[in-house]
């Protein structure tokens, strides 16, 4: 929401609009101004606070449910929220540790840390979390090698300037030998160093075909190959489940669209791909450009191996989620990741 939203608001009433978000959060239950006044903070009567409160529902702050005299944040609200009101949270020493903790015990392999951040982000907050593995088509080259397995077939060795390296198997024309392959890796490398493999096809292409002549195509076919098999980008989920502890998924068609969506797993994989050039993303509502996810907020960060972004991860949740808390995970998280992975790639 842009400033227009919050200017609207006077210090008063952002106060009142503050703790009703901070007590729906907590408790799920409507807010009502009694609540808001026994504040220790607030020095305001509930008469005082009922006007406010009021004004709030007028402006699109607040909503009544029917069967309660308390109110109860609207989208609107949250996104206020996120963007001006709620207090920054930080970790504790214990959780900062436990995060550490766990994720240091697995550095072996680049699969394993991810599935083992997913675990820790769902458990440290207790919603639905989801890691995307590291991103090869937006990482830039620094070496491809040709390795001959058998007739017709090769292996691919990709390796980024960040140090990353993957492997895919490639079919290459029969009448290639090994010595034209090592001929066109050292080609290709020379030509695609520095660039992105997403790149490559459109923009370096053109270039190695006037020099490879009438294995031109030969080479488009392998590169194209290459990037169709590198750029398959998995999505780790941990803790769908989660979202039946919280009342708002109580009803079982609801919670049933919900975990359906998640397993089909082509939403989040969108959103963490969209969110790969976002340092940190916050959709709350209908923010989320699916009707299964209109009851949801999903927040996420990018990961960094190198100093370059290779990746995304974050957390979904119901809207009344606690955001403060959950951003400073997310952050912490995607800070411990960024270290591993460039400890682990060198």
């Amino acid at each position: 929401m842009s400033d227009k939203g919050s200017s609207l608001l006077d210090i008063r009433k952002m106060r009142i609009l503050q703790a009703i978000v901070d007590d729906y959060i907590m408790t799920a239950a409507p807010v009502g101004s009694r609540t808001v006044s026994k504040r220790s903070d607030m020095g305001l009567s509930p008469a005082t606070i009922r006007n406010e409160m009021s004004d709030l529902t007028e402006l699109g702050f607040l909503e009544q449910p029917h069967t309660s005299a308390g109110r109860i944040p609207s989208e609107k609200a949250y996104r206020l929220y996120v963007n001006h009101i709620m207090d920054s949270a930080k970790l504790t020493d214990d959780e900062a540790d436990y995060i550490k903790r766990h994720l240091d015990t697995r550095v072996h392999e680049v699969g394993e840390v991810i599935r083992q951040t997913a675990k820790v982000l769902s458990d440290m907050t207790n919603y639905t979390s989801m890691v995307m593995s590291p991103q090869f088509s937006a990482m830039r080259l620094k070496r491809i090698s040709l390795i001959p397995v058998s007739e017709g077939s090769a292996m691919a060795v990709v390796v980024t300037n960040n140090g990353v390296t993957k492997n895919a198997m490639i079919r290459v024309p029969e009448t290639l030998q090994p010595e034209d392959l090592e001929k066109i890796s050292k080609l290709i490398t020379a030509k695609l160093d520095g660039h992105k493999l997403g790149e490559a096809i459109n923009s370096v292409l053109p270039m190695i075909k006037s020099e490879v002549g009438e294995q031109a195509d030969a080479v488009c076919d392998m590169l194209t190959s290459i990037e169709e098999s590198l750029s398959e980008t998995d999505v780790e989920v941990v803790g769908a489940s989660n979202i039946l502890d919280y009342p708002e998924y109580s009803d079982a068609s609801k919670a049933r669209s919900f975990l359906t969506e998640v397993e089909s797993g082509s939403y989040l994989q969108k959103v963490l791909s969209d969110a790969s050039d976002v340092e940190m993303s916050v959709r709350i509502g209908t923010e989320n450009d699916n009707p299964d996810m209109k009851d949801c907020s999903v927040i996420t960060v990018t990961y960094k191996a190198g100093g370059e972004n290779i990746g995304s991860m974050g957390v979904v949740g119901p809207t009344r989620m606690d955001y403060g808390k959950v951003m400073a995970i997310l952050r912490y998280m995607s800070s411990s990741l960024s270290d591993i992975l460039s400890k682990l790639i060198k």
